[in-house]
């Protein structure tokens, strides 16, 4: 069997790591042809060392030499590249047979949809390529046959639990709706008038996954849910009224279709990412990924409570994007990343973040997702609009 070369896209984040650790466990069956990370170069260089990938690209010039000259020195025959116009190389080079598109934020925009434009197997575990363009996105997935599969917990469970044909809409193969699971975060049960006192460290400790500063904070307000709302909207053709959330504490759901005869398929499994990436890498065959097996005895119960959009507000600007579509979306997302960079670096309190959103959100009127370059002036004017916000210290 020729091994399968595949790109990963944030290669020293969460996602990443767990990645290299199922790729180590099966060297027969996948090569690493390029590692791309930001700004970690001492630990892309222990992968590099380890993992002999083609190609290695970093953000900038100054880190590229010094990623270099390690690679140099230790021997190594990895190109070092930089800028975003590598890491679209490296998505969409001949040599490629499936993207890992792990980066965080808007970064991961244009390399994926370089890879779906090249017609390769994407792995998707950034939501926010479908919350900015999922209209461009989706059209070049099919337009160059692209194979698109989630990443993400909650819509691997779902692409797992659907029927096949369910591009053909969700009701005419008869789903009545998707259950999107919740863990709520580890404000779930805090007062609601001691939430805009919480720390950045209380809002990145999830009670049960292992994730990055960024996506902790957005796991805390729960903004994690609503832009999986909206992916889950372009993902799988579903209406906002065919998607239910569901707060499941324990996080074992890791989603359920519910269908018209009562059926209700779910897929459990401990809170392990390497689970979802195995499933993705392997498709449409099971691998080994090294998760330990599900102990029902040990679980013992499972709750499921409603959401609460009071508590988290970010739910309710969420669905409102989605429903207005265009470039809201895009704008919602923005203004949550200027957002919780600010509350991380301490300018912003916890409750500053929907507070934030929502007046950017009425402040700029959202557009046609028309092109990439719309989407691109969307983000851009509303990142402008949040940082303003901050400077003028409306939200301290």
């Amino acid at each position: 069997m020729k091994p399968q070369n595949i790109t990963i896209l944030g290669a020293t984040g969460s996602i990443g790591v767990s990645t290299l650790d199922v790729v180590r466990r099966h060297p027969e069956r996948y090569r690493v042809f390029a590692l791309c990370a930001h700004s970690q170069v001492e630990k892309l260089f222990d992968q590099c060392q380890e993992f002999r990938p083609s190609f290695a690209v970093v953000r900038d010039a100054l880190l590229a030499d010094q990623l270099s000259t390690l690679c140099r020195a230790a021997g190594l025959k990895t190109e070092v590249r930089f800028g975003l116009e590598a890491l679209a190389e490296m998505s969409s080079a001949p040599e490629v047979d499936s993207v890992m598109a792990a980066i965080v934020g808007a970064a991961g925009l244009e390399p994926t949809l370089a890879a779906a434009r090249a017609g390769k197997k994407i792995m998707l575990a950034n939501k926010e390529v479908l919350v900015m363009a999922g209209e461009l996105f989706m059209h070049a997935v099919r337009e160059h046959g692209a194979t698109l599969l989630p990443v993400d917990s909650e819509h691997n469970a779902i692409f797992q639990a659907l029927p096949a044909d369910f591009s053909r809409g969700l009701s005419a193969c008869g789903v009545r709706r998707i259950l999107l699971t919740a863990s709520g975060g580890p404000f779930r049960t805090k007062a609601l008038d001691e939430l805009d006192q919480v720390t950045p460290e209380a809002a990145c400790a999830h009670p049960n996954w292992v994730m990055g500063r960024k996506i902790s904070v957005d796991s805390a307000s729960m903004m994690n849910k609503g832009l999986e709302v909206i992916e889950a909207h372009w993902l799988f053709a579903a209406p906002p009224e065919q998607i239910q959330i569901v707060v499941h504490p324990q996080s074992v759901i890791h989603s359920a279709v519910e269908y018209n005869d009562g059926s209700v398929l779910a897929q459990m499994g401990n809170p392990d990412m390497r689970t979802p990436i195995a499933y993705a890498l392997a498709y449409p065959q099971r691998i080994d990924s090294g998760v330990e097996a599900l102990d029902l005895f040990k679980i013992a119960r499972l709750d499921f409570y409603p959401p609460d959009f009071e508590r988290f507000p970010c739910l309710r600007l969420a669905y409102d994007a989605l429903g207005q579509g265009g470039t809201a979306p895009a704008i919602l997302n923005a203004a949550n990343e200027v957002a919780v960079a600010a509350f991380l670096d301490r300018q912003l309190p916890f409750l500053g973040i929907p507070r934030l959103i929502e007046t950017v959100h009425n402040t700029m009127p959202a557009g046609p997702e028309g092109s990439l370059a719309d989407v691109l002036a969307a983000d851009a004017e509303a990142r402008r609009i949040a940082q303003h916000l901050i400077t003028d210290q409306r939200f301290a």
